[in-house]
């Protein structure tokens, strides 16, 4: 069969998905341009890597490799339940918060129904409920780029099953404050279930003026999902594994129904364990990020670039040039960021928060790359 009559057996859903850019690996770019070093800034990766005591727990893990890993995270759900202080009930685990979307999607909407999120946004926020048949309103920013709560709140209509979006925004890095959170928790209805992808947390609550989200969350009374991850501040995107914190446990119970029963792999879950022990490591990640972020901000106000404010570790600016243009180029120099491809944003690039010579490889690339379309230009 051709390739174009294959595509008719899946669904028609599916059928019409875009693909999520998943972005490139270092390898790919060092051999397609020849190149020796590479930057790898477009994924969001923590370039501290994971805390020591990782290595040593995955290693004693791999000791039962042969066997099923525990289905109920039973030693990362009392570690979290500890530091987080809600019942282990009110936990789920996915292979990263990716598959816990996934799921979610999938056992809370049908033909139909609407998602309400924010334009830019994290692909998955569309893809896995336009795969079910649910419509994706997309709200879009501010032109300052921050979330137009008001225009969130009106888009919520008695079909809107899911209220997803993350905070810190990805690509964009800005949160809401207390009360833009709370405006947006006391104009939910009962039939929506807020998901809040709460991603980048650990980057956001190391700065100032950020809200306690959670706290906020459950006190409202209302059905939610938290989303965290172990991928970013904890440097575990290898791995895949990250958790959800649910107002109920019967919102727990609905989720388990559809995940599939190891879906967090036995090393994976040592890892996860170790990491959370470690905080000192952790405030050093936050401090890399901090400092970094800033100093690259300034030298890309030195280029006439602007960013938009960000409380995570990646920074969304414009060039005034096509993205993919720009991309082109830097990638030629060895530097991977995310060009962004959403309709209003395709001027817009997220390039994460490096090491120091991976963030000052990026801004000689792109110095480099401005003057190149500038030159084209001219």
């Amino acid at each position: 069969m051709k390739a174009s009559d294959l595509t008719l057996l899946a669904r028609a859903e599916v059928r019409g998905l875009a693909s999520y850019n998943a972005g490139l690996s270092s390898d790919a770019v060092r051999k397609r341009f020849g190149l020796t070093r590479i930057a790898k800034l477009g994924s969001n990766e923590n370039p501290l890597g994971p805390a020591p005591a990782v290595a040593v727990a995955m290693a004693k893990a791999c000791a039962d490799i042969a066997l099923y890993p525990d289905a109920s995270c039973q030693a990362l759900r009392d570690a979290l339940s500890h530091k987080l202080a809600v019942p282990g009930d009110h936990l789920v685990f996915g292979n990263g918060s990716e598959d816990l979307l996934s799921i979610i999607s999938r056992v809370f909407l049908d033909h139909d129904d609407e998602v309400v999120t924010v334009v830019p946004s994290f692909g998955l926020h569309f893809i896995y409920p336009l795969a079910t048949g649910a419509h994706v309103i997309g709200v879009p920013m501010t032109a300052s780029g921050a979330f137009d709560v008001a225009a969130m709140i009106a888009a919520i209509t008695p079909r809107t099953r899911l209220l997803m979006f993350s905070c810190p925004s990805n690509p964009v890095g800005c949160t809401l404050n207390g009360d833009e959170l709370q405006q947006l928790l006391d104009a939910l209805p009962a039939h929506c279930l807020l998901v809040f992808d709460e991603a980048y947390y650990e980057y956001a609550q190391y700065e100032r003026g950020y809200p306690d989200c959670l706290s906020l969350i459950q006190a409202c009374g209302k059905p939610f999902v938290l989303l965290r991850t172990f991928s970013k501040a904890y440097s575990l995107a290898g791995l895949r594994i990250g958790y959800g914190i649910v107002s109920d446990p019967a919102l727990a119970d609905l989720i388990d129904r559809l995940r599939t029963p190891f879906n967090v792999n036995r090393i994976a879950q040592a890892a996860a364990v170790a990491a959370l022990a470690d905080d000192a490591h952790l405030q050093a990640t936050l401090e890399h990020v901090a400092r970094e972020r800033q100093r690259m901000v300034a030298e890309l106000q030195v280029l006439g670039v602007d960013c938009v404010p960000s409380m995570a570790n990646f920074l969304f600016f414009n060039t005034a040039f096509n993205a993919e243009t720009v991309n082109q180029s830097l990638l030629r120099q060895g530097v991977i960021l995310k060009p962004w491809r959403e309709a209003g944003y395709t001027d817009y690039l997220r390039v994460s928060v490096g090491s120091r010579e991976d963030n000052d490889l990026f801004l000689q690339a792109l110095a480099n790359a401005l003057v190149e379309q500038q030159t084209r230009s001219a």
